[in-house]
């Protein structure tokens, strides 16, 4: 008994920090930068999609090594390996739970706004990027320091994504893992959730995890590419479906997320206030933008103009929250839920069972599976690009390594609450540090643009040189024409 009150004493005072925090300075932050820059950039985000498109088929360079570097595609498929996950599944279905069909609409909204920011911290990576033996990596450290010129900066914001990403984010994955699995293994079973599910569940993420992680980015990028899209198109196939079997429900659940959103239409106790956090929080957690995570993975691509895998990244907004995200809501919400009852993903699951019975519910645990595993993997990458902007010394790679798997068990076994409310708070913190830089550098992002889009309308394939911006200091690449992988060993 002591030891839950203390529990609800820290969940009490991690969400009063939280409140404080979100509404009074990320979430105004977070909207400001995100206007600015589409009014700036002449709203990237919509207008150049088929560009986004285009630019994930681009062919990468070859690497110090001698092996293919990091495609766009690739790299592209890293940060959806993060992106795509148990925010998709689990975040929604909180954000519904606890703040009602409101929370979906803010969750549209401030993915479209701020995929301006998506744009221009990706493209700021790529321009700021170095060199390493594998092609190359950077990320809002390397901006910080290169472009920003303040190195302390990026060593802290280095150090608060290692802890948000391969600590309080594996967390919630291996948490969201286990939620499935013990709704699954109850739904199979009859009875209720069964102890040893947890540290199960955490021992086998933890073995399967171990073998993938050191093996390195190349192992990373390779099991991303081959199974993100695959099961992302499976589950929003799958969703579809429901949709589709539920089509006369569409109209009022639409007119449920508006109403309830402006506070129109009262649906169960959420108030506006609860909608707009609840819709922003999860998703910021789902699609990553502005937080300054998608950047590390961007800036691993070998392109010809930093503004290709700005591009490109954008794509991955619109992807998780206008695409993913939704067939979530549509998937919940057509099954009349009853909110507050139900928490996480096993009201996704739940849903899903009660529209296409009781083999879709082992079916989203199979894929949610996946999906959390393949977070894992991205997290890892993202905590492992940025520990190396800490120190060059190899000795303490291995280390990392064994302790963001010793985090995984602890997730596994922890509560659901706990992983969920301290993730809200690291990830705000981070996206702080990372708007900070965002805010002044943002300018030669949009410059950048100004010529991609003048070297396609002259129908060339886009190619930036340091030369071409001689008054911008700190760029550590584009000095030459990028090596071409041979059209026979194009992915």
């Amino acid at each position: 008994m002591e030891e839950e009150e203390d529990t609800n004493l820290l969940l009490d005072a991690i969400n009063a920090v939280n409140d404080v925090f979100w509404t009074y300075l990320v979430i105004p932050l977070l909207a400001l930068v995100g206007v600015y820059y589409t009014v700036r950039s002449g709203g990237v985000q919509f207008r150049m999609i088929p560009e986004m498109i285009r630019n994930l088929r681009g062919s990468p360079e070859r690497a110090p090594d001698g092996k293919r570097a990091i495609s766009s595609f690739q790299a592209f498929s890293i940060s959806a390996a993060a992106r795509v996950g148990t925010g998709n599944v689990a975040g929604v279905a909180i954000a519904i739970a606890l703040g009602g069909p409101g929370a979906v609409f803010w969750m549209w909204l401030m993915g479209m706004v701020v995929g301006s920011i998506s744009f221009i911290e990706s493209t700021l990576a790529q321009l700021f990027k170095v060199r390493d033996r594998a092609g190359y990596r950077g990320g809002p450290a390397y901006y910080m320091r290169y472009g920003l010129k303040k190195p302390w900066l990026g060593a802290l914001f280095a150090v608060v994504m290692i802890f948000t990403f391969s600590a309080t984010f594996n967390m919630v994955q291996a948490n969201s893992i286990t939620d499935v699995v013990d709704n699954s293994v109850s739904a199979a079973t009859g009875e209720d959730p069964a102890g040893w599910v947890a540290p199960v569940v955490g021992l086998a993420l933890v073995a399967v995890v171990a073998l993938v992680v050191f093996g390195g980015v190349r192992r990373i990028a390779t099991v991303a590419q081959a199974t993100v899209p695959f099961m992302a198109l499976f589950y929003v196939l799958m969703g579809l479906v429901v949709v589709g079997i539920n089509i006369d429900q569409v109209p009022g659940v639409l007119a449920d997320i508006v109403g309830s959103a402006f506070g129109f239409r009262e649906v169960g106790a959420a108030a506006v206030g609860t909608a707009i956090m609840q819709g922003i929080q999860r998703g910021m957690f789902s699609n990553e933008a502005g937080m300054g995570s998608a950047p590390n993975a961007g800036a691993t691509a070998g392109v010809s103009h930093p503004v290709k895998q700005g591009l490109a990244q954008t794509f991955g907004v619109y992807f998780d929250t206008l695409i993913v995200c939704s067939v979530t809501a549509f998937i919940i919400l057509t099954s009349n839920p009853t909110y507050g009852e139900e928490i996480g993903a096993a009201l996704t699951q739940n849903s899903l069972e009660n529209t296409l019975g009781t083999w879709s519910l082992h079916l989203l645990t199979f894929i949610v599976v996946l999906l959390c595993f393949t977070s894992v993997l991205g997290n890892f990458y993202y905590g492992e690009a940025n520990l190396r902007y800490l120190t060059t010394d190899e000795r303490a790679l291995p280390i990392f390594r064994l302790a963001v798997i010793g985090i995984l068990f602890l997730g596994a076994v922890s509560s659901l609450q706990l992983v969920w409310d301290f993730a809200n708070v690291t990830m705000g913190l981070m996206a702080v540090v990372n708007l900070v830089a965002v805010a002044p550098l943002g300018m030669l992002a949009v410059r950048l643009l100004h010529d991609y889009r003048q070297q396609r309308a002259r129908g060339l394939d886009p190619v930036f040189l340091r030369e071409s911006m001689p008054d911008v200091d700190g760029v550590q690449c584009w000095d030459g024409q990028p090596e071409r992988v041979p059209e026979t060993e194009r992915l």
